[in-house]
C-alpha cells in the first residue's frame, strides 16, 4: 500500500468501545489484507499503539466535537472512509470495491459512495432513491440517495459531506443512537451527491444494540482472541446483519 493510495478512515468511537474498534479493524485486515485505509481513532484517555494503519487522536468526549476535530485541517474535497465502530465487515467483494473506490475518487460529481445496499435503500427505493440510474465505466449502476439514508454504514465520503452533517448537529448528543434522530433535521445539500450501488458488494454486522453487544459481534470477537471488558461480556442474543451477497 503506497502512501499515495492511502485513505484516511474516520472512526467514530470512544475509550469504552476500544475492543469493538479493534475488532472492526481486525476484520478489515482479515477480509481485505491490502485495504487502503489508515484508521484515525479518537480517544479521551486510552491511547493505542500507532501502526502504519492506525493513528490515535485525543479528542473531546462529545460526539460532534470528536468528529469535527478528526476532520480539522482536511480539505473539503478530500475523500475519506467513514466507519462508525458500531459496524464491522463480515464479507467484502474486495476486487469490485477497489474498482468502485477508484472510480468514485476520479469523479468530480460524486460526494459519497456506499457499496452495501440493504434495508431501506433496497426495500423502499421510491422513498430513499432518485429514479435516475448512473452507470460507471465498468457497467455498475449507481443510485443516488435522496437524503442521509444509511449514512452510518461504512462508506466513501468527501470531507465536506461529513463536516456539513456534524457541524449542524446539536452540541451535546447523549448517545450515538440519538444521532439518527437529529440527522433528519439537517438538510442534505443538493450538491452533495451520495450514491449507493444497485448491486450489493458488502455485508456488515452491527456491533452493539442499545449499548449491549450483539450476539454476532460477541461470537466474532471471541473467535478473534480480543479480550472483552466486563461491560461487553453479556451479549443480547440478537444477530443483526446488514446486506447479503
Amino acid at each position: 500500500m503506497s502512501s499515495a493510495n492511502k485513505i484516511k478512515a474516520i472512526v467514530l468511537t470512544c475509550d469504552r468501545y476500544r475492543a469493538i474498534t479493534e475488532h472492526m479493524m481486525l476484520q478489515y485486515e482479515r477480509l481485505w489484507p491490502q485495504h487502503p485505509f489508515v484508521f484515525h481513532i479518537p480517544y479521551q484517555e486510552l491511547a493505542g499503539m500507532e501502526t502504519e494503519r492506525a493513528k490515535y487522536f485525543r479528542t473531546p468526549e462529545p460526539l460532534k466535537a470528536t468528529v469535527l476535530q478528526l476532520l480539522d485541517g482536511l480539505d473539503d474535497e478530500e475523500w475519506i472512509y467513514w466507519c462508525v465502530d458500531d459496524k464491522y465487515p463480515i464479507a467484502l467483494v474486495t476486487e469490485k470495491i477497489t474498482q468502485l473506490i477508484d472510480d468514485a475518487m476520479q469523479s468530480p460529481d460524486m460526494s459519497g459512495l456506499l457499496f452495501c445496499r440493504c434495508r431501506v435503500t433496497l426495500d423502499s427505493p421510491k422513498l430513499t432513491l432518485f429514479r435516475e440510474k448512473h452507470r460507471n465505466a465498468f457497467g455498475d449502476i449507481y443510485l443516488e440517495r435522496k437524503a442521509w439514508y444509511q449514512i452510518w454504514i461504512h462508506q466513501l465520503l468527501r470531507v465536506k459531506v461529513l463536516r456539513h452533517l456534524f457541524a449542524h448537529l446539536p452540541e451535546d448528543m447523549p448517545s450515538a443512537k440519538t444521532m439518527d434522530k437529529f440527522k433528519d433535521e439537517v438538510p442534505k445539500l443538493p450538491e452533495h451527491h451520495l450514491f449507493v450501488t444497485k448491486e450489493n458488494f458488502a455485508v456488515f454486522g452491527e456491533s452493539t444494540n442499545r449499548g449491549a453487544i450483539t450476539q454476532n459481534c460477541y461470537e466474532s470477537i471471541l473467535a478473534s482472541g480480543i479480550e472483552l471488558p466486563e461491560w461487553f461480556r453479556h451479549p443480547n442474543g440478537k444477530h443483526v446483519i446488514l446486506g447479503t451477497l
